[in-house]
């Protein structure tokens, strides 16, 4: 079935097909909410906004209309208010993993083709460019994090954001310029012969 068919179905008293659309979108969603909670050290939450977002959803499901957006889209922007909302309350309290959770979730994502030194090198690589998408301001972080990590196009994006499909490329070209910044002084350096 496709997400209007469940939908419909829904809406027309059959709450069971609810659970098809949350595992549609369960893992994107969830990993958008990561990605957004991280420069805050607030990952921790992910999943309770998560839930929120889903709940939310389908208490206004009745409201959704397709002809504004795709049901994805306008997930992403439930998710992303759900998120923006958190933040602003939680806005003076900061909730730190701390080094040895962000090295385990970076040990699991460590393959064991890899040498000791080798799997150091690319945590740290990961380390740094997460750490250069979390220095990033709320708007720009999001547009990267949507199009890059959720491969949504510059529409989707836009209609998530409230932006403009022009303001949401020269979001995506300042927060990649950005990351090359703060990235640079970490490039080896190329010596032509």
């Amino acid at each position: 079935m496709t997400d209007s068919q469940l939908i419909r179905e829904i809406k027309d008293g059959n709450v069971q097909y609810y659970e098809e659309l949350m595992r549609r979108y369960e893992r994107k969603i969830l990993s958008y909410i990561y990605h957004m909670l991280k420069s805050a050290r607030m990952e921790s939450m992910a999943e309770d906004l998560c839930s929120e977002t889903f709940y939310k959803a389908y208490r206004s499901l009745h409201s959704f209309r397709e002809i504004e957006a795709s049901f994805s889209t306008w997930l992403y922007t439930i998710a992303r208010n759900t998120v923006l909302s958190e933040l602003r309350k939680n806005k003076a309290v900061s909730i730190s993993l701390g080094d040895h959770g962000a090295m385990s979730v970076a040990m699991s994502l460590a393959s064991t083709e890899y040498t000791p030194e080798q799997t150091i090198l690319r945590n740290e690589k990961m380390s740094l460019v997460r750490d250069a998408i979390n220095n990033l301001p709320e708007k720009q972080r999001s547009a990267l994090i949507l199009r890059e990590y959720d491969q949504l196009d510059y529409q989707e994006i836009a209609t998530i954001l409230g932006q403009t499909v022009s303001s949401v490329k020269s979001l995506l070209f300042r927060a990649r310029a950005s990351i090359k910044m703060q990235l640079e002084p970490y490039m080896e350096p190329v010596f032509k012969e």
